[in-house]
């Protein structure tokens, strides 16, 4: 695959479904029977996706979760258009965990857009946990980003909802700078051709 178009930063701490999240997106799957390992440093992997009538090519780049090597992964926010920080809404210590993820991401990437995602709906569906973290606490929290997503690696729900509305949101982004960019050149034309009918006479 040729370069990204867009990079994609998935942030959270170890076990929430980071790795899971990714791979039901690319590759539409779920291993139930065999636990990941954990991600050192981070994992890359690309998907191509259309909006807006274009094609993209989006990298995406699944993150440690561990304390351990915190100061490695630092290093994979810079640059990144879009960030997904997960937790476990039965979970009230990987939600604790969310406020300093999302500080550590602005430390080096400021306009990063941020998405949250809460992981295994299936298991709160099922009711085979109970929610820890209040609906409402997350509703304003999120208030503030780019959106919330309750998702299921499992059954897939709201998984390529979620990756469609970053890179929606993105793809909308380029556009406007395009557009930007577009009517600065067109100013400096007209400027210039300004100072030549002025030199002229």
């Amino acid at each position: 695959m040729s370069r990204c178009d867009f990079k994609v930063v998935l942030l959270g701490s170890e076990h929430v479904g980071k790795t899971s999240l990714v791979i039901r997106f690319v590759n539409c799957h779920f291993n139930s029977n065999t636990p990941y390992q954990n991600t050192i440093g981070a994992a890359f992997c690309a998907k191509r996706m259309h909006s807006n009538g274009q094609d993209f090519n989006v990298g995406i780049w699944d993150t440690a979760g561990s304390e351990r090597y915190e100061a490695m992964t630092k290093t994979y926010y810079r640059g990144a258009h879009a960030a997904i920080i997960c937790y476990e809404p039965s979970s009230l210590k990987s939600w604790a965990r969310l406020r300093h993820w999302l500080q550590e991401l602005r430390v080096v990437e400021e306009d990063c857009k941020v998405y949250l995602c809460g992981t295994k709906k299936d298991l709160l569906d099922a009711g085979m946990v109970s929610r820890e973290v209040p609906e409402e606490t997350v509703a304003t929290y999120s208030q503030g980003l780019n959106g919330h997503f309750l998702t299921s690696s499992k059954t897939g729900d709201n998984v390529d909802e979620l990756f469609q509305k970053i890179v929606d949101d993105c793809a909308a982004d380029l556009k406007m700078m395009r557009n930007v960019e577009e009517h600065r050149e067109q100013l400096l034309k007209l400027e210039k051709g300004k100072e030549k009918s002025f030199c002229s006479c």
